[in-house]
């Protein structure tokens, strides 16, 4: 049975955060260099690595991101060998090299502490999302996890002449420096989405990608709205 199980052992650490097969994420823990993770992820890890609840940086950047079950994010330190998972979800790592991305707060599993970061209303929503719609800014030097509902797709905006409108159940990232503004439509309301009537769309323009989800489905996320 050993030799039937060999090929899913872990194998050699060759970057920071990196995949482990479609649904988990491997991270390299050092002291000094620690992790904030979706509370409830975490579903392995070796040697010796600690875990703090809500810590205060959390409390101060994202008091504003609330969700029934409060901030979702942890903080891990210490040193050894981190899994994390969100419930089969694909998970997507990115190393951003000085580079910016905007997440949807669902979308988020994991990145280093030591990048800058903070959570921001996405102008010009209101009107169409209720309160609006939350997501998490990242920038500078460091990794960070993604998950997505299914295999994602990069869409590269291009020259910025045309919009991209993506389904705001099924977005998950953006370049931060876009433009984004929403849209409604009751052409497209048997195209996009699963529910009928009215079609709600977010456009985007301008310089950079967007990421989206094969899945539309707002019961398999919670929006996080202030």
């Amino acid at each position: 049975m050993n030799q039937q199980l060999a090929g899913f052992a872990p194998t050699a650490v060759a970057a920071r955060m990196e995949n482990h097969g479609r649904s988990m994420v491997k991270i390299a823990m050092q002291s000094g260099q620690d992790v904030f993770a979706r509370t409830g992820s975490m579903v392995a890890y070796e040697g010796f690595v600690q875990y703090q609840p809500n810590p205060p940086a959390v409390r101060q950047i994202a008091g504003q991101w609330i969700t029934g079950e409060g901030t979702p994010l942890m903080q891990a330190s210490g040193d050894g060998m981190l899994y994390l998972a969100d419930y089969g979800a694909d998970v997507v790592v990115i190393n951003l090299n000085g580079e910016g991305l905007s997440v949807n707060g669902t979308n988020l599993l994991a990145f280093d502490a030591s990048l800058q970061w903070g959570v921001e209303r996405v102008k010009g929503l209101a009107k169409f999302a209720g309160q609006g719609l939350w997501n998490v800014k990242l920038g500078g030097q460091g990794w960070v996890a993604l998950t997505s509902r299914g295999a994602p797709i990069v869409v590269d905006c291009g020259s910025g002449e045309d919009e991209t409108y993506v389904d705001p159940d099924a977005l998950v990232a953006w370049s931060p420096n876009l433009k984004v503004k929403g849209k409604r439509s009751f052409k497209a309301s048997s195209m996009i989405g699963r529910g009928s009537g009215e079609a709600y769309q977010m456009a985007f323009s301008g310089q950079g990608i967007v990421v989206v989800q094969p899945s539309e489905d707002s019961t398999d996320r919670l929006r996080i709205r202030g």
